[in-house]
């Protein structure tokens, strides 16, 4: 019974370090979306002034996520790791208590942007894992000794936690998970959020609830409840959006659902004139190997013949590289390019000759089979080393 009892104690400590493992790892690929959710979080908490510091923030908390949940897989130094996790997931949920009281718009950001849990998934996700934990660590004297060699395993995982995280801030995500990732369709069909979506009226009458649309409201003796939306058959057809205008206001979407398209972002202005100079040259080569270039920008201090305006939201989205460049075929993106490794000119010519599905399958696999594999490297170092 004993040997029962300590089974279940190191198994809700390997399900709990698995979690926080994942959790971490999902956010050290995407650092530009763990800052994000970073800066929700200081907007939530009133704390908008430290907005500066989200990147920072986001792989510290990412890293330390990693390492704690590498440290209860392999079981090394229980006594402190077990704490440090219920000192974590305590913070976490009464975070997420709040979240659910005042009910904010913005993601948890518990597992970057690969899931998304509403603000009561999250609580209850939390005092799953809070429980967990209890069960795992109390009594402390009963949490049992690790294997020497399981020291070496939390080394190497945590070096190579720590390489993971510098290729992500260096390079794009080696797993996109944004809206808008290779493989998505983009302003396609002219098909816009409004055409998909309609308003649907719920009003009462002597205890029942009925629904009207906005052509066919009932009578007086009908009582307004609230109102709804919901998708239409339209909704089945919807692409992503992405508008962009011309200096003059004028809007051309349309430009991204023709031919071969080469976009370059930028997110943020603050660049340096030599940086706008490459960018004006990259563009100009993609031009000369039959690709249509556009730049992308949601500042106002850049110049480029070739530069159409959106949002910050959409950039940063599209490309988590400021001033990285975005492959777009007939509407669909292709592939994307950190601004650290933009395509030189053989490349351009490669690709504008290549087939866009060879281009995107091949890049999409070895990035896919990247990721798989060190996900699968660093498991297998944890419970076979």
């Amino acid at each position: 019974m004993r040997y029962l009892y300590f089974r279940l104690k190191r198994f809700c400590g390997f399900a709990v370090g698995f979690i926080f493992f994942i959790s971490g790892i999902l956010k050290l690929v995407d650092p530009v979306g763990a800052s994000l959710v970073m800066k929700e979080y200081f907007k939530f908490l009133h704390m908008g002034f430290l907005s500066f510091a989200a990147m920072p923030a986001g792989v510290t908390f990412a890293l330390a996520e990693t390492f704690i949940g590498a440290g209860l897989i392999t079981g090394v130094w229980r006594k402190v790791t077990a704490p440090a996790a219920i000192a974590f997931q305590g913070l976490f949920t009464i975070l997420t208590l709040f979240l659910v009281i005042f009910n904010p718009e913005m993601d948890c950001g518990c597992f970057g942007e690969a899931i998304h849990l509403t603000h009561t998934q999250t609580f209850v996700k939390n005092l799953i894992i809070l429980a967990l934990l209890l069960l795992y660590y109390i009594p402390a004297r009963y949490l049992g000794y690790n294997k020497k060699k399981k020291y070496v395993s939390f080394a190497v995982v945590s070096v190579s936690s720590v390489v993971f995280a510098l290729y992500s801030l260096l390079y794009i995500p080696m797993a996109d998970f944004t809206d808008l990732k290779p493989g998505t369709a983009v302003n396609k069909d002219g098909v816009s959020a409004a055409d998909a979506y309609e308003a649907v009226f719920i009003y009462s009458k002597d205890g029942q609830e009925e629904s009207f649309d906005l052509e066919n409201l009932p009578d007086s003796t009908w009582t307004f409840v609230r109102t709804e939306t919901k998708m239409n058959d339209v909704a089945e057809n919807l692409s992503e959006q992405i508008s962009i205008y011309d200096n003059y206001g004028n809007y051309a979407d349309s430009l991204l659902t023709k031919g071969r398209i080469m976009v370059v972002s930028l997110y943020k202005d603050d660049i340096s004139e030599n940086k706008v100079n490459q960018i004006n040259r990259f563009l100009k080569e993609a031009q000369a190997n039959g690709f249509s270039p556009i730049l992308l920008v949601s500042g106002k201090n850049i110049d480029s013949e070739y530069r159409y305006n959106c949002d910050y939201k959409t950039l940063i989205t599209l490309n988590r590289s400021n001033g990285g460049a975005t492959y777009i075929e007939d509407g669909y993106i292709i592939r994307k390019w950190a601004s650290r490794k933009l395509p030189a000119p053989e490349e351009l010519a490669t690709i504008s000759q290549e087939d866009p599905t060879d281009t995107f399958i091949d890049r999409d696999t070895r990035t896919s089979l990247a990721f798989q594999g060190f996900l699968l490297y660093v498991f297998a170092v944890m419970l076979l080393l």
